[in-house]
Formats: structure tokens, sequence, C-alpha cells
């Protein structure tokens, strides 16, 4: 199986895969394949690039995107295929994905996650992954998101896409986190399909009443509300939550706040303001 010739910009062309240890890490500069269990194989498949996400075992490196890499072939493998020299087990049967890149290069800007994150998977397009400032720049999820992602950048409101919540034995991953001084929001873009659909009616009430005992504040937006009055409506409620809250939670002296003028929104900066778990052998 190989990839097309260049870049198309669709959806998961690009698939940002964690990397959780030294020796995968090792595998990967010297022998040029990653791993991924058949069992997790991401909705977004096949890849024709991989990045890769660096968790806190790489120290200086940690929380951060800086190599990624051309998918040159794929084929599922068993456990004992990949590593022959390990002695059998109950994992030597175990299915992945070996991806075989072309190489391994560096990026000239690593792109930086502004807190600690477990995403597993990250699909994107070949455009948001070179444009990206940091880690969220890369989701790729809705048009609705993409939106209301564009008017926090403005408003430099730090929200975190596809935060993932543990709520007992549940995982949930929140369109948007907003972390405030007395308590975090959780922010939902509801497409034109969510209405259409009853049966999730009381999957999302079990969803939101789960978030809500776990402390946060939900506020959820529908696609006509995003494309009809994302300024004059969702994004000054949205605003007036982390006033309520106590303001934005940037580990600085002061929390940011938002107050209105005749001419639009302005915020009070804070002093001194500055700039999921996954293993492979599940």
């Amino acid at each position: 199986m190989t990839t097309r010739s260049g870049p198309t910009d669709r959806h998961g062309e690009v698939l940002i895969a964690i990397m959780n240890n030294e020796p995968d890490f090792a595998i990967l500069k010297e022998e040029l394949w990653y791993r991924i269990p058949v069992s997790s194989t991401p909705a977004a498949w096949p890849p024709d690039w991989l990045a890769f996400y660096q968790t806190k075992v790489f120290g200086a490196a940690a929380y951060s995107v800086r190599y990624f890499g051309r998918v040159v072939h794929k084929q599922i493998v068993e456990r004992r295929d990949l590593f022959p020299h390990q002695l059998p087990s109950p994992k030597s049967e175990r299915r992945y994905w070996k991806i075989s890149l072309r190489s391994l290069e560096c990026l000239p800007q690593p792109i930086l996650s502004p807190r600690p994150r477990r995403n597993p998977f990250i699909p994107t397009t070949w455009s948001k992954f070179r444009e990206a400032g940091e880690i969220n720049d890369l989701f790729d999820e809705s048009p609705l998101e993409n939106s209301l992602w564009d008017e926090f950048k403005v408003r430099r409101i730090p929200a975190e896409r596809q935060w993932e919540v543990k709520v007992h034995d549940q995982r949930y991953y929140l369109d948007f986190a907003v972390f405030c001084t007395d308590g975090s929001i959780d922010i939902e873009t509801d497409g034109d399909t969510w209405h259409a659909d009853s049966k999730r009616i009381p999957q999302d009430n079990r969803r939101n009443n789960d978030i809500e005992s776990a402390g946060w504040h939900v506020l959820r937006f529908n696609g006509l509300q995003i494309r009809e009055s994302i300024v004059t409506y969702c994004v000054p409620k949205i605003e007036a939550t982390i006033n309520r809250l106590g303001g934005l939670d940037e580990n600085s002296l002061a929390p940011r706040k938002f107050y209105e003028l005749p001419e639009g929104s302005a915020q009070q900066l804070a002093f001194f303001e500055q700039e999921s778990d996954y293993e492979l052998d599940e």
C-alpha cells in the first residue's frame, strides 16, 4: 500500500500520533516505522503522513510535535513479527498496523501544546499541519468548531480543543475546554445533524449531567447561532461565563476578564501575562 504523490489537503491526510516512550522513538529514528494496534485504528484512515506528539518522558521536548514523515507502506502484522527476539507471550498474536516512513523530518518550529494532553490521535489536513502555531490549530473536526476557534484566537481566549475528561469509567472529549479561576467551561458546538437525531438527546443529556457533576459548566451552541450570531451572542455568552467564574486561569498574578465598550469587547489583562492514557500495546 503506497500513498498519493502529493498533499491533497483531505481530512486525515496527516495523522498526529502519540509517542510516549524512548524505545519506540529509537525504532522510529533508526528503522523508520511506527505501530498502531489494529483495534485502535483511527476513524480517518489511512494517513499519507505521520507526525508525532511527544509526552512528558521526553523532557524539554515534551508536549510538542517536532517530527514527521511521509508514509510509504502500511501492513497488518502480528507482534511476534514486529519483535522476533521477544519471548512468546499472550501479546505475541496481537495485530498492529506497521507504518513505514520514507524519512523522519524535523519541523522548523515545534508545534507546542499549551497544556499537557494525552490525545492518542489527531487527524488533520496538510495545510493545518504546516501552518499550526500550536496544537489546537491542528484539529479539523467541523467548520463550526473552526469558526469558534478563530474567534477565540482573535480574543486571545486560550481554549483547549477535544479535551479529554474522565468521569468514573466514561471518557468524554469536549469540543472546547476553557479553564477559569473558579471553575472550567465545556463549550459544545451542535451541528444541524445533531438536532435531527432524536436518539442523541438522552445520550447528550447523560453526558451533560456527567460533565456538570465533575464540576464543569456546559455551554452549547447550535449551527445557526454560530453561523449568524457568533459575535453578538456566542462569544458574549462565553465571555460572561468566564467573568462569572473569576476570569481566565493563566498562571499569572491576576486573572483576565472581559468587559464591553461601545465599539466592542475589551479585556482586563493580567499582570506579567505570559505568551488520554494510550499505550501502543493495548
